[in-house]
């Protein structure tokens, strides 16, 4: 067999060969846009095996990459916001926002507040142990209700955000994105300040041109199932409220008593009010309308417990060049007049001071005397010396009422003879006692103006006290809360109108106004001569010297004791104030004296005086015709 030899020839022919193969090979191979053309291929065979019904709601995703890792149902149900829920934010956590005064959770799903919590303050009374929170437990509702191109409704409660904490030198700055895509989003922007109850936020949108139907109008609700957290659930709730701002600087608030709607235009802010705490959404952009509604939930304060109001306001927002852009605040704290005002945003409206005069005595009187006082002592005794002082102040009034009922008393005589001689005439007998009173230079109305000039201090009272956030929880001598009702004893039953316990400050309040009404009304009721055709004012007002403490106490007995305590010192001021002016200012026989002069002296009739003698005059004629006529 012949042996095969080593062809140097085949070898080179071969090598030759391979080397002609690896080329064609390697100028054969796909480019990248070739590569990436028949990946899109396949991603349209792909979607063309896709049931119909999902494929022609999918919609056009940024990202193939997150495309990929969300399911047709999603796609079809949330469109391009479907991305949000890829993200490893898509879980229920919370970012934490605090400073001395405030503690706030921001919720990844919704991005709004799910915990809001007043530090330093108790629920219901000091010791409980149970701090102040506004929202919780999901009580709290904040949504921005989208339209998409598709036409699919997003409510952005039920989807995930993506928190960013940062700081900005000692501002806490959480930013809370809604995603479609790595660049395009929904944002909340929360800053916290150090030492603030108010929040910076704003509602922004970015890139979502092409997702968002921009004609169709956004809708921002913002809600709140108010929690209980006085003593007291129905005073509490007497003062929980809505209230807003609308129309560059009016304001409103729906009714405290009763289940209540409105709507309202160019609305700046609105404000959940808790009596004692507030909830504020505030905005430099007003909204164009605004639809509030708050529900009463205290029908029965024995089983309704829990919650006082159920309130609602939704808005609408307007895009512009197509993006949202509004920068609010928010504002979680107490309901008290300093602290409000100092943000010069008309905040202070949400306290009930009163309107017209009352508001301004408690602002310009009330508030910063009371405020001055309790710097440096007590808030019991504060508002005894604040009682002193005003009472004092008005003393010139009360010795003005007290000179004039002084005087009647001296003309009662003269009164009672004249009604004896002119029994028979009413008219004669009327026009003779206004004579009477000219001529000893007496008004019978005297009496009456100083107690008209001290009504509006009075209805002040009314409104300052039970506003004062100062007295809450601020204890003296029985009382454990002047802003609450101070029981000394628990009843085994309930009495309607008056409750299951007694409480003492307005016990001594409704003496001290009995022992008042004695010395004053029951004066003026035996001095004032019976008017022809008109009731009989000294049996009312006789009445009334019983009837008026029976009804404070039944009145106050749920009310703050701070308010029982300040009418309490109140009434007993007075009537120290005016024995003094009975026994040593004022002299019985020196004003019969005087009037004695005054009677001598020619007197010239005013105005009223002239016009009320001729309107006699008239009737007494008309009076004499019609007899002559019979």
């Amino acid at each position: 067999m012949e042996e095969k030899k080593f062809d140097i020839k085949s070898l080179i022919g071969f090598t030759l060969i391979f080397g002609i193969l690896m080329w064609m090979m390697y100028s054969n191979q796909p480019t990248k846009e070739e590569l990436a053309e028949k990946a899109k291929k396949e991603q349209a065979e792909k979607e063309a095996k896709t049931p119909k019904s999902v494929a022609s709601t999918a919609p056009n995703v940024q990202s193939t990459d997150s495309t990929a890792k969300v399911s047709p149902e999603a796609l079809a149900k949330l469109g391009a916001f479907a991305y949000a829920g890829t993200l490893p934010s898509a879980k229920d956590s919370t970012t934490l926002l605090a400073n001395n005064l405030l503690s706030l959770k921001i919720a990844n799903k919704g991005g709004y507040i799910s915990e809001a919590t007043i530090l330093n303050q108790e629920q219901f009374k000091k010791g409980s142990g149970k701090a102040v929170q506004i929202i919780k437990d999901n009580n709290a509702n904040f949504n921005l209700t989208l339209t998409t191109k598709e036409g699919k409704v997003i409510n952005t409660k039920d989807l995930y955000f993506e928190p960013k904490f940062t700081k900005e030198g000692k501002n806490q700055v959480l930013t809370m994105q809604l995603k479609t895509g790595e660049n395009q989003f929904l944002e909340y922007r929360y800053v916290m300040k150090e030492n603030d109850h108010m929040l910076e936020f704003s509602i922004r949108t970015q890139g979502l041109e092409n997702v968002l139907n921009t004609s169709k109008t956004p809708s921002l609700e913002w809600g709140l199932k108010a929690y209980r957290n006085e003593k007291s659930v129905t005073y509490e709730n007497r003062y929980t409220e809505l209230i807003y701002e609308f129309e560059g600087g009016k304001d409103d608030y729906l009714s405290n008593v009763s289940d209540k709607e409105d709507t309202a235009d160019e609305v700046s802010y609105v404000a959940f009010k808790q009596h004692f705490y507030t909830s504020v959404l505030l905005t430099n952009t007003p909204f164009k309308t605004a639809e509030l509604k708050s529900d009463n939930l205290v029908d029965d304060d024995k089983k309704d417990t829990i919650f006082t109001k159920n309130f609602t306001a939704k808005m609408p927002l307007e895009f512009k060049n197509g993006a949202l852009n509004y920068d609010m605040n928010m504002y979680y704290g107490p309901t008290d007049y300093k602290t409000l005002s100092a943000y010069d945003k008309n905040l202070d409206e949400i306290v009930s001071l009163g309107w017209g005069i009352f508001g301004w005595i408690n602002m310009f009187v009330f508030i910063p005397l009371f405020g001055l006082l309790s710097g440096f002592m007590p808030y019991g005794i504060a508002i005894i010396i604040f009682t002193i002082i005003i009472k004092i102040a008005m003393s010139p009034i009360t010795y003005k009422s007290f000179l004039s009922q002084a005087k009647m008393k001296v003309l009662k005589p003269e009164i009672a003879e004249l009604g004896e001689k002119f029994k028979d005439n009413p008219m004669k007998k009327q026009q003779e006692t206004m004579a009477l009173y000219s001529k000893a230079g007496v008004n019978p109305m005297a009496g009456c103006i100083p107690a008209l000039i001290q009504l509006p201090f009075m209805y002040a009272s009314f409104q300052f006290f039970p506003s004062a956030f100062d007295l809450r929880q601020k204890s003296f001598l029985w009382a454990d809360d002047l802003s609450s009702y101070d029981s000394i004893y628990k009843l085994p039953f309930n009495i309607p109108f008056y409750g299951d316990h007694v409480s003492l400050f307005p016990i001594l309040a409704a003496i001290a106004i009995f022992f008042y009404m004695k010395m004053t009304t029951g004066d003026q009721a035996m001095q004032a001569p019976q008017q022809e055709g008109m009731p009989d004012m000294g049996k009312i007002m006789k009445i009334m010297i019983y009837v008026s403490p029976i009804m404070m106490l039944i009145f106050f007995n749920n009310y703050g004791s701070g308010l029982s305590l300040y009418n309490f010192i109140s009434n007993l001021i007075t009537i120290g104030i005016m024995l003094v002016i009975k026994n040593y200012v004022v002299d019985e026989k020196k004003i019969h004296a005087q009037i004695q002069v005054n009677k001598t002296k020619p007197k010239t009739e005013s105005k009223f005086q002239k016009k009320m003698r001729e309107i006699m005059e008239q009737q007494e004629a008309q009076k004499a015709l019609n007899q002559k006529k019979k």
